[in-house]
């Protein structure tokens, strides 16, 4: 019984390639300036201007009544604040995505070259156990050859 590997091409593919991750999203100018702004806006430090900015008018919204103070609720605090604590949970969650899919390419690696072995080993055993046959047959021909008629 002979088997035939071929080395999986898709090691080499994935080698070369690397897992794929958020950072290499990417693309032109316009996506670099995007990330750029996020990263810069999906910041705590940001929520916190942007909370501070939002407080300033809170004695106006205060003082316009309830229609005004839920106007300013809506409008300016939790587009504002929310908006920036959002983006940095997006941000946490994209990081801890790509640790994961990081982990992943790291586990398939292994795997493959963990089969690659595994078919080494089959392989030389499958070898070894022809030697061992071609040498009991010699041996069972060899006795019979001896023993008389």
């Amino acid at each position: 019984m002979e088997t035939h590997h071929v080395i999986e091409s898709r090691i080499e593919e994935r080698t070369k390639a690397g897992p794929h991750l958020t950072k290499n999203e990417l693309v032109g100018f316009n996506g670099r300036l995007a990330i750029l702004i996020t990263n810069i806006v999906s910041t705590m430090w940001c929520a916190y201007v942007f909370a501070i900015i939002a407080l300033i008018s809170l004695p106006a919204a205060i003082h316009g009544g309830i229609p005004t103070f839920i106007a300013w609720v809506a409008q300016t605090f939790l587009q504002l604040v929310l908006l920036s604590v959002i983006m940095v949970g997006q941000k946490v969650a994209a990081e801890s995505s790509d640790k994961q899919a990081l982990q992943t390419y790291k586990d398939a690696e292994a795997l493959l070259k963990i089969q690659d072995d595994i078919h080494r080993l089959v392989k030389i055993n499958n070898e070894m156990t022809a030697e061992i046959r071609t040498l009991v047959e010699k041996n069972k021909r060899a006795a019979k050859s001896e023993k008389p008629v």
